[in-house]
Order: C-alpha cells, then sequence, then structure tokens
C-alpha cells in the first residue's frame, strides 16, 4: 500500500510539473517585495483596447492568468519593458505562485539588444530567477527559467556579452527540444541578435535569426515578436530590403506601443525611405509623449528623444532644414529625461552635431557645447561626447584654426583612451574612427596629402568592421563621405567620385553624398553620371520646405546641360552607383 502510495505521488509530479519542481508554496512577501516590482495600470498609447499582435503562451499557471500572461508576453516581444514588468507583477500580485511570472520579470530588464541592465535592474532579475526556480514548474517552464538563469548567473563575474553567449546557447537548447514552440523559437532568433558579434561582416548569426524567423511569420502574421525580430535581423545595409515587408506592417500590428511605431524607420532610413521615416517617427514621438503623461514621468520619456535623432536625420537628407531645426530647437527645452540613458545622451549630442555637420555650420559647429540636462554628468558618457568633440574639432579644421584642432584632437583622443580602459571595444572603435579621421585631415592642412588618405582609409577600415549601434540611424558623417570631401578638397574629384559612391552603397540617398558624387562627377567631366546624381538628389528631396543651396545648383545644371540621363530610372529606383 505504501508503494501505491508513492507511485502515486510520482505520477503526479510528472503529470503537473514534469518533475522540474515540486514546492508549490507560496514565496514569502518579504522575498517578492524586495523585487521592488513596477506597479500599476498598463499604460499605453493608441487604440483603446490594447492592440499589440497576437501571442499565445502556454503556461501551468491558472487558466485567470492566460489572458493576462499573453498581454504580457505581447508587451515584452515589443520591447516596452516597463509595462510588460507591470503585467507579470500584476500577475504575482494575484498568483504568487506562478513562476513563470518571475521568469517575465527577469525578461523584462535584460533587454538584450539594448545597454545591459543597470545594478538594480541585474539584482531584479536576479531575484526574480531564483523565487522562479523555487516554484512548481513544467519541465518545458523549467527550460525557459533556466535559459534566462544563464545570463544572471555568476554575477560580478562575467561581462555582458558572454551573458548574452549563455542566453543564447540556453534557448538555442531550448528550442532544438520544443521546436513548435513559437514563442522559443522567436526568443531564440532574439538571443541570436542579441549574441551576435558585431565585426562579423557576414552576419552569421542576424542570418540564421532570420532564417528562423521568416518560416514562422508564414504562420504567425501578427506574432508581434517575430516580426519585431525579423526587423532587428536585417537591421544592416546588406540585409535591409529583406525586413522591407515587415517594417511595412509591424507599426499595424502592434498600434498600441510606441517602439512598434519607432522600429520600422530603422529599415526606412537603411533604405534612404525618408518620408516612410519621418511618418514613422512623427507618430513615434507622439506616442512617446502620450505614454510619459500617462506613466507621469517627470520629463521627457527616452522613446520620444531616440524618434527625434531619426526625424532630424531624415529631414536633413530631404534638405528640409526647417524641420530639422525645429526638432533641435525643441530638445533646446527638455531639461529632464526618464530614464536616463547612452541611448537619450547619443542624441543630446548627435541632433545637433548633425544638423551643424550636414550643413558645414562651422562658426556655429566650433561653440557646440552638451547640452545641460538634470542628473546626467557627461563625463560619464565618453562616446556621447566624443561626437560633440569631434564636431568642434571639424568645425576648427575648416576655419583654419589649426592650434585649436590640435588641442580638440588631444581631448578626442583621451575619450578614445577612457573607453579603451573601460574595456568598451566597440564604442572605442567609434571614436578611433573620429580620430583617424581628423588626424586625416589635420595632416592634408599640414600639407601631407598620402599621410593623411591613409589616415582617412584607416578609419574607413575601421568604421566598415564596426556597424552602425542601435541607438543611432547612422554615423553622424561617415568616413568614406568625409574621405570623398577630402579628395575633393585635393582636386581629386574622379578618385572623390569612388569615395561618394562607396558611401552610397551603405547609405543611399544621403543629402551630400548625392550633391557631392554629382559635383564630384561634373568637374571630372563625367556629365551624365553628373545628372543622374542631381536627378536623384532634387527627386529625394520632393519638399516645398527644401531650400539648400546645393539643390538650386543640382537644379541649374541640369537646365543648363538638358539632361536627365538615360540610366536614371534604373539609378534612382535601386541606388546603387
Amino acid at each position: 500500500m505504501k508503494m501505491l502510495c508513492i507511485l502515486y505521488w510520482v505520477l503526479c509530479c510528472l503529470f503537473l510539473t514534469g518533475c522540474s519542481g515540486s514546492n508549490n508554496k507560496v514565496p514569502k512577501e518579504a522575498a517578492i517585495a524586495a523585487m521592488n516590482l513596477k506597479q500599476g495600470k498598463t499604460i499605453l498609447c493608441g487604440p483603446a483596447d490594447k492592440q499589440l499582435g497576437a501571442v499565445s503562451f502556454e503556461t501551468s499557471c491558472s487558466e485567470k492568468a492566460r489572458e493576462e500572461f499573453n498581454l504580457a508576453m505581447a508587451l515584452l516581444h515589443s520591447f516596452e519593458y516597463d509595462e510588460a514588468e507591470k503585467a507579470f507583477a500584476a500577475i504575482i500580485s494575484k498568483e504568487p505562485t506562478c513562476a513563470m511570472a518571475y521568469w517575465g520579470i527577469a525578461m523584462s530588464n535584460f533587454h538584450p539588444l539594448w545597454a545591459p541592465p543597470s545594478k538594480e535592474e541585474f539584482e531584479k532579475g536576479s531575484k526574480a530567477v531564483a523565487i522562479a526556480q523555487s516554484l512548481s514548474r513544467s519541465t518545458r517552464e523549467a527550460a525557459y527559467i533556466n535559459a534566462i538563469a544563464e545570463f544572471y548567473k555568476d554575477p560580478g563575474k562575467t561581462n555582458h556579452r558572454n551573458r548574452c553567449i549563455n542566453f543564447e546557447q540556453a534557448m538555442e537548447r531550448l528550442h532544438m527540444t520544443y521546436p513548435d514552440d513559437k514563442d522559443a523559437a522567436a526568443l531564440y532568433a532574439l538571443a541570436l541578435d542579441g549574441a551576435a558579434d558585431p565585426a562579423d561582416k557576414n552576419y552569421t548569426k542576424q542570418k540564421k535569426a532570420g532564417h528562423i524567423l521568416d518560416s514562422l511569420w508564414v504562420s504567425q502574421p501578427n506574432h508581434p515578436g517575430v516580426i519585431h525580430y525579423i526587423i532587428h535581423s536585417y537591421d544592416y545595409p546588406a540585409l535591409a530590403a529583406m525586413a522591407l515587408p515587415a517594417a511595412k506592417k509591424y507599426a499595424s500590428v502592434a498600434p498600441s506601443s510606441a517602439h512598434a511605431q519607432h522600429m520600422p524607420s530603422h529599415i526606412f532610413v537603411r533604405l534612404g525611405l525618408w518620408d516612410e521615416s519621418i511618418r514613422s517617427n512623427t507618430v513615434a514621438a507622439s506616442a512617446a509623449k502620450c505614454y510619459a503623461e500617462g506613466a507621469g514621468i517627470k520629463g521627457h520619456w527616452d522613446e520620444e528623444l531616440h524618434a527625434m535623432d531619426y526625424l532630424v536625420y531624415s529631414y536633413l537628407q530631404k534638405g528640409d532644414n526647417k524641420h530639422a531645426k525645429e526638432q533641435w530647437d525643441y530638445l533646446k527645452t527638455i531639461r529632464a529625461v526618464y530614464p536616463v540613458s547612452p541611448k537619450v545622451i547619443y542624441s543630446f549630442a548627435a541632433i545637433p552635431a548633425r544638423y551643424l555637420l550636414e550643413n558645414r555650420m562651422w562658426q556655429e559647429a566650433i561653440a557646440l557645447q552638451p547640452q545641460t540636462i538634470s542628473g546626467v554628468a557627461w563625463e560619464k558618457y565618453p562616446w556621447e561626447s566624443a561626437i560633440i568633440q569631434f564636431t568642434r574639432l571639424l568645425s576648427a579644421i575648416h576655419l583654419n584654426q589649426m592650434d585649436v584642432a590640435r588641442a580638440e584632437l588631444r581631448i578626442l583622443n583621451q575619450l578614445h583612451d577612457t573607453l579603451v580602459q573601460k574595456q568598451d571595444v566597440y564604442k572605442a572603435n567609434q571614436v578611433s574612427v573620429q580620430v583617424k579621421a581628423a588626424t586625416a585631415w589635420i595632416l592634408f592642412k599640414e600639407g601631407k596629402n598620402e599621410e593623411a588618405l591613409k589616415s582617412m582609409k584607416e578609419a574607413i577600415a575601421i568604421e566598415e568592421t564596426t556597424p552602425k549601434p542601435p541607438v543611432t540611424p547612422g554615423e553622424v558623417v561617415p568616413a568614406s563621405e568625409l574621405l570623398g570631401d577630402l579628395l575633393m578638397a585635393m582636386n581629386k574629384p574622379a578618385e572623390a567620385l569612388d569615395a561618394y559612391e562607396f558611401n552610397l552603397r551603405d547609405h543611399p540617398k544621403r543629402f551630400n553624398a548625392l550633391y557631392s558624387a554629382g559635383l564630384a562627377a561634373e568637374r571630372s567631366g563625367r556629365m551624365a553620371k553628373a545628372g543622374t546624381y542631381y536627378q536623384q538628389l532634387l527627386n529625394s528631396c520632393n519638399t516645398p520646405w527644401a531650400d539648400r543651396p546645393e539643390l538650386t545648383a543640382a537644379e541649374a545644371f541640369l537646365k543648363k546641360n538638358n539632361t536627365l540621363p538615360i540610366a536614371y530610372e534604373k539609378a534612382a529606383g535601386t541606388n546603387s552607383p
């Protein structure tokens, strides 16, 4: 009889939990309180019925929690991390034994494609994992929980990148064990993107992620994670066209997500679709303002600043200084942001730098200073500070203030050294591009043309192996474009044309690249090609607010030569010089 009872208990364990955990004790209130979870009503802007896409995630939690869990998962898939945490916390408050709700807390504080978790976020995620592992859970749920545990294990002993790799490997095992689990597949693809080597120009992991997601999208057309992660997987110049269908769809799949309104513009910018980018980020910025008001944020939400950077970049590429300047003027009124993050500080640095450098406003640029923001010490952000430093440095060179330029270069080198000391190789490489590009211009001013070209080509080589970070629509000024400018200053227009065409390969329809390619072609006697680029520029700047003098010059050339190149339609359509 005793053996029969034991057998019955074992069978119950297998049926209910897969023997992955049989402790169904309610976690202590103190342990839950120690996580300091975000609480309150879920705040979304957009349709009133919380349209976030279709998610159906099976758990062993109660049937009552099913709808709330699916909402939390949809928020998580659209990177609405604060609201996802609140949704998972709401489940915990009603059903504290739901292990997967704690998994959701840990995932909400991970954000693999953004900045590493803060100390507080990491501790919260670690505590959530510990509670999840102490509760009853199915074998499948245990695999999910153990996967995120791989990210949080060994605090203080592993860097963020290695943690992402640990998570990726654990998610691969989960995906292989449960190949029909749609969310496991989507999250494995996200893990691949998060663990991808920035220096891998073959995009091995990103392509693998994209293949998984493309296959899923056929049967899951409205799954927010699937469509969202497709965009991230292909957010590279060589792959961007593969994400265009997803980019055109995502905002309508999850109209209640501010991030879903912005994310498609990553692809639009890659492809030079400026009007689409402007529409996307106008809606995203508005949604971000709405969210800040609803959440009671003191100041501006970081997603608004991110959208503004994309707006300024896109307006500038259309020659629309009016609306670009309006965004910068608005930025100057902002004194407080939440959360303070590298993404936000980048926008504060990049927006004025872009406006001044794109317009070659050297006198104004040389005086550029970091904007005062509540709670922000710029010295803690050497990469972002380097953008402002680089802006002043280039301006000093073009104003022939060489002593000032050399002094600015020394400071830029110090910022680079700080990043090296922090072992932030990626950002150190970004600043190294600026150092070498600025050095090239200084060498040119000293009459050392060959050394100048060597330094600029070294800058390009580094930039080619260091793809743009996700916080930016593009480099403030691409090194290959600076090479073209340098060659034009050396009166080598034919070689400059090659540089501008190389730049347009990865930066289609950039205003200055198109105009400069036309000018270089004109000066090297290639009139048909000059007409091609000038016409592309005019077509790209099809707005009544485009009033830059380069447009007048391009139009005058086309009228004078009465030429519209035969190859124009093809060139304008492909943007491939």
